[in-house]
């Protein structure tokens, strides 16, 4: 669903900006359907099922599954996924049945990020053993294929026992699949594994020529396990000011700027091989909207 070829541009909610954890959430489908109309190519929300003090951030409080069905029905086009489910403490069945369902309801439009979880706090809540994550997600992602594509499928293993014939989730994905890209390590596994298992990469934001070495990386790993290429996702950190030419400053996980160089970071990052790049507006010193209207206006036509 995201294209190999070129860098595309998300944004990741809630479209605000706020101190602390937890945003106010106003005005947030006026925003995304803002976005939508100028073009973006999608929004994401994130996976956090507990408020934890320690990692001050909450993402946009909903329940993604809940939240993207709310978001879709108000939008036409924009495609949406998460970033991403938090694979260990969900079972392989809701997953499965809750995906699909936005797959059909909204057409080519849903794709989804997966991960392990790094809230070590979260494990002992759902009775989870946060040291094997690593191994959860790799069944899981197995688990949602064959629940996906097949037709009663079974299973017999620490999620439970499916017997055949028994039971089968419906409905299935439209393409009996659905694109998974893995975050991060997922825990601990290699990039061969993710490479060969999943349908995409979500890294995290780091220097340019850190970052071109990360997806050469990538893109020699595919090559190496013989894999057609695969996009490479990250999240980019901005805070864009009223002078087009406000040289860049480092801020946490980004950069405060103009427009006229987040067009040369977009460009860089494109020549890098980064094929999508969702926005977090949390620290915008200017009202979000008027950020989204300039974006949408001066910088996504030179991305096209």
């Amino acid at each position: 669903m995201l294209d190999t070829n070129k860098l595309s541009i998300g944004i990741l909610l809630p479209i605000e900006s706020y101190e602390g954890a937890i945003p106010k959430m106003e005005n947030q489908i006026r925003l995304i359907q803002q976005a939508e109309a100028y073009g973006f190519e999608s929004i994401w929300v994130r996976d956090i099922p507990l408020n934890n003090p320690e990692f001050k951030e909450v993402g946009q409080i909903y329940d993604p599954w809940i939240y993207l069905s709310h978001v879709a029905t108000l939008t036409r086009s924009i495609k949406f996924g998460i970033a991403s489910v938090i694979l260990p403490l969900r079972h392989p069945l809701h997953v499965a049945k809750a995906s699909a369902s936005l797959d059909v309801l909204f057409p080519n439009r849903f794709h989804m990020g997966v991960a392990s979880g790094d809230r070590p706090v979260e494990y002992p809540a759902f009775n989870k053993p946060f040291e094997l994550r690593s191994a959860q997600v790799s069944e899981h992602m197995r688990l949602l294929k064959e629940l996906w594509s097949k037709d009663f499928p079974v299973y017999n293993n620490d999620y439970g026992t499916l017997m055949e014939n028994v039971g089968d989730v419906v409905p299935k994905p439209i393409k009996k699949s659905i694109p998974m890209y893995v975050t991060g390590h997922v825990g601990g596994v290699n990039l061969e594994w993710i490479a060969k298992n999943s349908d995409g990469w979500i890294y995290y934001p780091r220097e340019f020529t850190f970052t071109g070495k990360i997806v050469k990386d990538w893109q020699d790993t595919l090559d190496k396990e013989g894999q057609p290429r695969k996009p490479y996702i990250q999240p980019v950190y901005i805070d864009l000011m009223e002078d087009p030419d406000f040289e860049p400053q480092k801020m946490d996980l980004g950069f405060r700027l103009g427009r006229n160089y987040l067009v040369d970071m977009f460009l860089t990052l494109q020549k890098i091989g980064v094929n999508h790049a969702m926005l977090v507006l949390k620290y915008s010193s200017r009202p979000v909207d008027v950020i989204l209207d300039e974006i949408g206006r001066e910088i996504l036509t030179q991305l096209r």
